[in-house]
């Protein structure tokens, strides 16, 4: 009975002493991140029975138990996984917001200044200082424009960076926690016998490498663990990790993009499917914010020097000459994908024939083997390029798409019509004599004649810069007062007699045109009015202007601009359109902060609560110690009085 009580004494002893040793290694780790506090759990040994019953052996420790709480810990996963992502977004967004939505390095006052030296030239085009200060604020807002542009490429670079050093340190977590898993695999012995401190390290891995990128967790064989990323593309397998690659995009070697190595052979993985963490937060902030500001910029740019370009061409300088192109268009930006077959001589082209309906979209061309297929990116919109071979380009958002050539089924392209709009504008005038100011055409009436007729000083559209149309001398109008009718117009040209709005179109070589006071008269590009009572065989003169040093008509129309609605199919201004981009920064950058709060206090709220199930409480393990103490304490008595009893039974044999 005594060696019965000393092995009692002693299992109690034993398990007293494990279970001074988990709570010193509970208060040991309580600062380490991850650590998960451990438990012991007892049993009574196996009894023995004596006949009139059974008599306890004493305890035994059944497991050191590791108090985890999966549902808490992928509470924890999510709410990380949001919360470094919207922290990326936010700290990538604000650099835009903050360079756009200041008031002297945004772009507003450069087109404020611009459109007032507009206004100072017509207010007085013969001014040598006003025409030259045109030029100069003119080259400052290419400035402005170009050095957004610089930004945002710098931007641009940087998440490049930022996408390769988070690929690298994903591929880091994941060959770690392979490793973990295969040590795991090797020591566990059973659901009772499982390495602890290894099954922490792993999952405060798993932790690390979600803010990188949102994982998906299952259990799998060997007590080991399965992630996957993305659309369900495995990241690690048991002991094998798979790995990520930072590798240029199909058909921009300037993008970085994530790719999915197997073998030799690396996939690019589309940025929609990487979601969560840094990584997610940089392939949204760049696809979703970046791309459209880039692009907006850039269809301001392009909308504001093509109908710039378009009315100057329309005036007349101090030379006498047709003005010229003031700005130089950006062209769109086409890029193949460099998997394209071979054997293809498809040839893409595209030209922006109407700025008024440009998106802040990219577009993607793809060959099938049966037909071309233009997809708008911004929502997936599909337009057929019909007919194939074209006659004629295809217009789509104002961008004209022409394909020829043999092409090859698979043969990818990506258009993008405003990329570069603001990083190619640039300034083509650089005399200030070639501003043109004045308009190419000018009217008069004899004073002969016996009528009162008025006639407007004339305008001229883009028609009249058709071969054939520009007047190279003089028209005279003629008017008689019995047929109340008008002749003299050119026997080549139809003409246009707009009254109260409604046209009526006369063709070409129509002997007379009737003649109606107040009505819009159009032929060749060129508008006047003729209002008033004329008197019989009085004459109108329209012809070149030779002398428009001090016109002004041109520059009136050129300053119009400013306050003309032209983008979003004629809702906006430049101003406005740029208005809304910086409207849309900054409120995309508001979200992501309140969001990045409320997530950040979701993580803190998720992380109590796993801390309060798994954390190490030192006030807890400080009465452990104690409780186990006692019991060590206890045990050491018992043993002790089964080493007296022994004595005395000694004793009595002597």
């Amino acid at each position: 009975m005594s060696i019965n009580l000393l092995s009692i004494g002693k299992s109690g002893l034993l398990a007293a002493q494990v279970g001074l040793a988990t709570t010193g290694h509970n208060i040991t780790n309580a600062n380490v991140d991850g650590y998960s506090r451990q438990t012991v759990l007892q049993q009574n040994a196996m009894p023995n029975s004596i006949g009139v019953g059974f008599v306890g052996t004493g305890t035994e420790v059944s497991q050191v138990k590791r108090i985890y709480d999966n549902f808490l810990a992928g509470q924890v996963r999510a709410a990380q996984s949001n919360t470094s992502s919207l922290d990326t977004y936010y700290t990538q967004i604000s650099q835009i917001d903050n360079v756009m939505a200041d008031p002297t390095a945004g772009l507003s006052p450069s087109l404020q200044d611009f459109f007032k030296s507009v206004q100072d030239v017509s207010a007085n085009p013969a001014s040598v200082a006003s025409r030259q200060a045109l030029l100069s604020n003119a080259g400052s807002l290419v400035s402005r424009f170009q050095g957004l542009s610089a930004r945002l490429s710098e931007i641009g670079d940087g998440v490049n960076s930022s996408i390769t050093s988070n690929v690298t340190a994903i591929n880091s977590y994941a060959t770690q926690i392979a490793q973990l898993n295969e040590s795991i695999g090797n020591l566990a012995t059973g659901v009772s016998n499982q390495p602890n401190d290894l099954l922490d390290q792993r999952d405060q891995l798993i932790n690390e490498l979600n803010k990188y990128v949102k994982v998906g967790v299952q259990p799998g064989e060997n007590n080991s663990i399965t992630l996957s990323i993305g659309s369900g593309q495995p990241l690690i397998v048991g002991n094998r990790a798979f790995t990520l690659s930072a590798t240029p995009a199909l058909t921009d070697p300037t993008r970085v993009e994530v790719g999915y190595a197997t073998g030799n052979t690396v996939t690019v993985l589309p940025e929609s499917a990487l979601t969560g963490g840094s990584l997610g937060g940089l392939l949204d902030f760049r696809s979703g914010t970046l791309d459209r500001v880039t692009n907006s910029l850039g269809r301001v740019a392009i909308a504001l020097a093509s109908t710039f370009n378009a009315q100057h061409k329309l005036g007349q300088d101090q030379n006498g000459a047709p003005g010229k192109d003031f700005f130089n268009v950006a062209t769109p930006v086409i890029q193949g994908d460099y998997r394209n077959n071979p054997t293809s001589t498809t040839t893409l082209s595209a030209a922006v024939s109407d700025p008024s309906k440009l998106t802040t979209s990219d577009y993607g061309v793809r060959y099938d083997g049966a037909q071309f297929t233009v997809t708008r990116q911004s929502d997936g919109q599909k337009t057929v390029i019909n007919p194939y071979p074209q006659l004629v380009p295809q217009t789509i958002d104002g961008v004209d798409f022409s394909v020829a050539g043999a092409a090859a089924a698979g043969d990818n392209f990506v258009v993008k019509p405003t990329v570069n709009g603001a990083f190619a504008l640039s300034v083509l005038i650089t005399d200030r004599a070639n501003v043109a100011a004045a308009a190419p055409i000018s009217t008069s009436v004899p004073s002969s004649n016996t009528g009162n007729v008025k006639i407007s000083p004339g305008s001229v559209d883009i028609n009249y810069l058709t071969p054939g149309n520009t007047l190279v001398a003089p028209v005279t109008l003629s008017y008689d007062k019995a047929s109340n009718s008008l002749s003299g117009f050119p026997a080549t040209q139809a003409v246009t007699v707009t009254t109260n709005g409604v046209p009526t179109v006369y063709p070409a070589g129509t002997p007379t045109i009737p003649f109606s006071s107040g009505s819009d008269i159009s032929f060749g590009g060129v508008t006047l009015n003729l209002a008033g009572t004329p008197g019989d065989l009085d004459t109108f003169s329209v012809g070149p202007n030779v002398s428009g040093v001090g016109d002004n008509r041109n520059m009136a129309l050129l300053g119009g601009l400013q306050t003309k609605n032209i983008l979003d199919g004629g809702k906006a201004t430049y101003q406005g359109a740029y208005a809304e981009t910086v409207s849309f920064v900054g409120n995309k950058t508001r979200e992501t902060q309140i969001n990045g709060q409320a997530s950040a206090a979701l993580l803190q709220q998720t992380d109590n609560a796993q801390q309060a199930v798994s954390g190490v409480n030192l006030d807890e393990e400080g009465a452990n110690l104690l409780r186990y103490q006692q019991a060590y304490q206890a045990c050491g008595k018992v043993m002790q009085i089964a080493s007296t009893l022994f004595d005395v039974i000694i004793g009595l044999g002597r």
